[in-house]
């Protein structure tokens, strides 16, 4: 009788300790998961600023340099000097101003904001890629427990069930395309 009970009593804490085991990992893979959420939470919210607030710098530098090519051809098509003398006036205007733009807002160049872009993209996907790979090994140490004996009994008993793996889907694996 004693031994039955000792049998008894060593099943029940195996019982609590494999469930707490079960648990522990099934809490794992979802503070896992909430890693991926708030770091594609990131990404939706940061790209598209970025990508709004380059595209301001950029428009803004890109009427300078407009009227600094049409300024340029006026000067090229000019037929006579009093076209010419015109068309450099002009020309002498805007540099002036792209000058002073440059110098009053000496951050405002594009290549600058397009290289930001190209760093918080790519700093994005590599947190994305960094927490979808946490995820995906608690994923495996969790799916491991609930199909090993004994766990497995508990596993059905308490109905823990497999996790999904996060797996690119084929769009995911071509190149990420920023477009303007």
């Amino acid at each position: 009788m004693i031994i039955f009970l000792i049998v008894i009593v060593l099943i029940v804490i195996w019982g609590l300790v494999g469930y707490n085991a079960l648990v522990r990992k099934k809490n794992s893979v979802e503070g896992a998961w909430a890693q991926i959420d708030v770091q594609l939470k990131r990404r939706f919210d940061l790209i598209p600023n970025l990508v709004e607030t380059v595209k301001g710098y950029a428009k803004h530098e890109k009427e300078v340099f407009e009227e600094v090519t049409k300024a340029r051809n006026m000067v090229t098509q000019a037929r006579n000097t009093e076209e010419r003398i015109d068309a450099e006036n002009q020309l002498g205007g805007v540099l002036g101003r792209l000058i002073a733009v440059a110098e009053s807002y000496p951050d405002l160049k594009a290549n600058q904001n397009f290289l930001q872009l190209q760093q918080e993209l790519s700093s994005t996907e590599n947190s994305i890629e960094r927490v979808r790979r946490n995820y995906n090994d608690k994923v495996m140490s969790y799916r491991a427990a609930i199909r090993q004996f004994p766990t497995l009994i508990l596993a059905r008993l308490f109905n823990f069930s497999e996790e999904p793996y996060f797996e690119a889907q084929a769009e995911e694996r071509e190149n990420v395309r920023v477009k303007f």
